[in-house]
């Protein structure tokens, strides 16, 4: 029978599973104490950082549906539970890890799905959701710019077109 704390150790990480819409998982070993208290200040907004207990992260992970971090859970491991932006969070990580090259990225889960650590650096070299907005309204606004002007274009052509006949007429009727 499961020890009672080490049940509500597992509870509370398969909730945090839940909770969250990514995971990253890393290995903190060499960091200290004032690194890692750095590193969860600098993820406060998107993320909340714990270390972890392997085996117990494993029972949780199964016990919340998430697949894909057995593989990476060896070693001193602490997972990055994010609520806020992904791509936000990854960004925190991958620049605390340019930083302190002790923090190594081992991979993740994102809306479910595994991430390797390659994966999680290119979520970290995404623009932000708000860049990426304005982007696509910026994109279409341009295409209904371009439709409007095809719409007037035929318009504007067939007057001048019109006007130019009204014009020529004039020029014979006066002529003759």
């Amino acid at each position: 029978m499961a020890r009672p704390d080490k049940a509500a150790a597992v509870a509370e990480v398969a909730e945090k599973f839940r909770a969250s819409n990514a995971a990253v998982l890393t290995e903190y070993r060499g960091l200290t104490v004032k690194q890692l208290k750095e590193l969860r200040r600098s993820l406060s907004g998107n993320a909340s950082y714990a270390v972890v207990k392997n085996t117990l992260t494993q029972i949780a992970a199964k016990e919340a549906g998430v697949e894909g971090l057995d593989a990476e859970l060896y070693g001193p491991s602490a997972i990055a539970f994010v609520t806020g932006d992904p791509v936000e969070a990854a960004k925190g990580l991958r620049d605390f890890a340019k930083a302190n090259p002790a923090l190594v990225i081992k991979g993740g889960v994102l809306e479910g799905r595994a991430l390797t650590a390659a994966e999680v650096t290119k979520l970290a070299d995404l623009e932000s959701r708000e860049v990426l907005l304005a982007k696509a309204a910026g994109a279409m606004k341009a295409k209904l710019y371009q439709a409007a002007y095809v719409f007037t274009a035929n318009t504007a052509q067939a007057a001048r077109v019109i006007d130019a006949l009204r014009q020529k007429q004039e020029s014979e009727g006066a002529a003759a």
